[in-house]
């Protein structure tokens, strides 16, 4: 019913279509209630002007990529990496026969370098289809192909496809490897991912060490300029706002023990 409902949810809430069906009910009420219609849609307009001109996505999102700090390149080698679906399009790449990454992919290649630093180290994908029936996800098995074709041993990649949210990430993954508290993961993810990725895979059991990638924001002035209008600066809000509300919900339904998960 979570999953369910998350989709739903944020198929409403996305900002650009909040804002978009914001504007069409200003527009429905135009007839019977001109002044409340003027209002909705004039403040469709500047939310979606404030997410295009502003550095709205950037301020959002700096707090979550800088929650968990890179751990340094001397730490003790850990026990094995985790890495986080999502590096990949799973479809395109099987239409067109080679892998096809998606913005996260330094998810995975992050992985791959992390992988020959330490080479005694398990390397564990866990990622599925993200749609309701699970689908025919091919996207971890591709992962698992593309680490071993960057040199990572065949015998060291494990992975888990069944999952469709970093809830069922964690879960399944546990359900896997049995994670034993002396056992160091590094979790490899998305900057702005961490937090919520890092409380989930608490609760299931895992002694996980953040290693995040796939930036957004530089952690100093430049996150303060604001920009001319690119429509990435409208997917950064995205990307923020989702994460924000999803640490909400998980927090709220008590899949997180903490609202804003920290070292």
């Amino acid at each position: 019913m979570f999953f369910f409902a998350s989709k739903l949810f944020w198929l409403i809430a996305s900002p650009l279509n909040a804002c978009i069906l914001g504007a069409l009910v200003g527009i429905a009420l135009l007839r019977w209630r001109p002044a409340l219609a003027r209002v909705t849609i004039l403040a469709c307009v500047a939310c979606l002007a404030l997410m295009t001109f502003s550095p709205a996505g950037n301020l959002l999102l700096r707090p979550l990529e800088e929650r968990f700090p890179t751990p340094p390149a001397d730490m003790p080698a850990p026990y094995g990496i985790l890495v986080l679906g999502g590096a990949i399009d799973g479809d395109l790449s099987a239409k067109h026969d080679q892998v096809v990454l998606e913005e996260g992919g330094s998810r995975i290649t992050q992985a791959a370098l992390l992988a020959r630093r330490y080479p005694n180290a398990r390397v564990f994908y866990t990622g599925g289809s993200p749609w309701a029936n699970g689908g025919d996800s091919v996207e971890a098995r591709q992962a698992r192909d593309l680490l071993i074709g960057l040199g990572v041993a065949s015998q060291r990649v494990g992975i888990e496809e069944r999952s469709r949210n970093t809830y069922e990430n964690a879960r399944y993954s546990a359900d896997i490897l049995k994670p034993q508290p002396d056992q160091v993961w590094l979790l490899v993810t998305s900057a702005f991912h961490m937090p919520r990725s890092m409380g989930l895979f608490r609760k299931a059991g895992f002694n996980v060490v953040a290693y995040p990638t796939d930036f957004h924001t530089f952690f100093d002035a430049r996150d303060d300029e604001a920009l001319l209008f690119r429509v990435t600066e409208l997917s950064l809000c995205d990307l923020a706002i989702h994460e924000w509300i999803g640490l909400t919900a998980y927090y709220a339904s008590g899949k997180i023990p903490q609202w804003f998960p920290g070292p």
